[in-house]
């Protein structure tokens, strides 16, 4: 390496970037190409991607048939945001040279991230079909599957690139861990805890941690969730999302009280998050404090209106407590919102009728039949509150159609006949 480029760069790493810039620019003046090259190289690691394109374009002019200047380029022109011109780079890498596959990785990225799925696709499939023995372009291309959720595509992809073992001693390139995510996804938990554990040994990643503890909970290994959990938080106690699932995990293991220690070490580190206070009301719940569960499913509903566990859970209590006016109140407030579902309508009608409001029951009732035409119990409950409401037609046309989906139902069939008799 030349001398003055050594020392500029031992002048940069020592914190003295000026000094050391005015060397660069004094190596680069009696610089070989090969010293350019490298030249261009610091400035991109500098975040000097100007003059990195500088170079590297006066390189690519004299040596046109150096693909991985042309890669190069395109990396720079990528993070300088100029990505139609890293494309025309990239286009230029014959399939012959050495950085075809990495060219074509990045290729199919920049036709990705334009939203063009199906050329990136391609893109990557015509790279294996010319150099079938890159373990890169396999594990490229299990990221592309999985990315766009195709998981089970995925597979064979990840699985191929492992075999091979040639892929780049480069922590960002981990595909046991993907294909533990990919497992993971399509049910297949056995398979993903082995490879999570395998992608854990290279590299101790959060998103990894996440996803081995989560598929653990998944399988109802509570105890393992439990392990990973813990020490997922211990690596980042930021990582929120671990904490809801870490007390659902103590909670199944009857650890009540670690469970909502959990929940009180995630509220004070994020107090919006909605899935904590849902969790809180479960556990709670299993504690018989319904009036406390009660409060924090309201409490989620309060950040999120469209939460619709929550809602559903909130609108379950109110209807074992009897509780028909604060069913009423919370279907109003999910109104207000314009939160809109028939499960709302169903209730709603089931409280009115309750509170001896029968018409309005009836005209919540024919909302709530549209979506749950075909559930008796629905349908019964729906019948009556017509036929209350002197909608005779309409209330036997119901108690006929829960005769057509349950012929044993002799209670209804002895109404309907006592109704023809009148």
């Amino acid at each position: 390496m030349n001398e003055t480029l050594e020392q500029a760069i031992e002048l940069i790493e020592s914190g003295k970037h000026e000094e050391g810039l005015n060397k660069v620019k004094k190596a680069f003046e009696t610089a070989d190409d090969e010293t350019k090259r490298t030249i261009a190289e610091l400035y991109f690691e500098l975040g000097l991607v100007d003059r990195a394109i500088e170079v590297v374009e006066d390189l690519m002019f004299r040596y046109p048939d150096h693909g991985e200047l042309f890669a190069f380029a395109a990396e720079c022109y990528i993070d300088s945001g100029k990505e139609d011109e890293a494309m025309e780079m990239l286009l230029e890498v014959h399939e012959d040279d050495p950085v075809y596959a990495q060219s074509q990785l990045l290729l199919a990225d920049l036709y990705e991230n334009q939203g063009l799925d199906e050329v990136a696709e391609q893109k990557l499939l015509q790279a294996i079909n010319k150099a079938a023995d890159e373990p890169i372009l396999q594990y490229g291309l299990g990221e592309f599957y999985l990315n766009r959720g195709d998981y089970n595509k995925s597979i064979p992809y990840y699985k191929k690139a492992i075999h091979d073992d040639q892929l780049p001693d480069d922590d960002q390139i981990n595909p046991s861990l993907r294909l533990g995510e990919a497992y993971s996804a399509t049910g297949q938990f056995e398979e993903a805890l082995s490879n999570y554990k395998k992608g854990l040994e290279k590299k101790v990643d959060p998103d990894g941690l996440f996803g081995y503890a989560y598929t653990a909970l998944q399988m109802k290994d509570y105890e393992l969730a439990v392990e990973q959990f813990e020490r997922l938080k211990v690596l980042d106690p930021s990582y929120t999302t671990l904490y809801p699932y870490l007390s659902t995990a103590y909670r199944h293991l009857s650890q009540t009280d670690k469970a909502l220690d959990v929940i009180n070490e995630g509220i004070a580190r994020d107090e919006f998050n909605e899935s904590l206070y849902l969790e809180a009301a479960r556990i709670q719940f299993s504690k018989g404090l319904n009036e406390e569960g009660r409060t924090f499913l309201q409490k989620v509903i309060a950040i999120n209106p469209s939460n619709v566990e929550a809602v559903k859970e909130l609108i379950l209590y109110f209807e074992n407590t009897d509780s028909y006016d604060e069913l009423l109140e919370l279907v109003s407030f999910l109104e207000d919102y314009q939160e809109t579902d028939p499960l709302f309508d169903r209730y709603k009608g089931k409280a009115l009728y309750e509170n001896d409001r029968v018409t309005e029951a009836a005209d919540a009732y024919e909302k709530a039949i549209l979506a749950y035409g075909d559930d008796p119990e629905i349908l019964e409950e729906a019948a009556f509150a017509m036929l209350e409401a002197g909608r005779r037609e309409k209330g036997m046309d119901l108690l006929r159609k829960i005769i057509q989906i349950d012929p044993q139902r002799q209670d209804i069939k002895e109404r309907l006949e006592q109704l023809l008799e009148k």
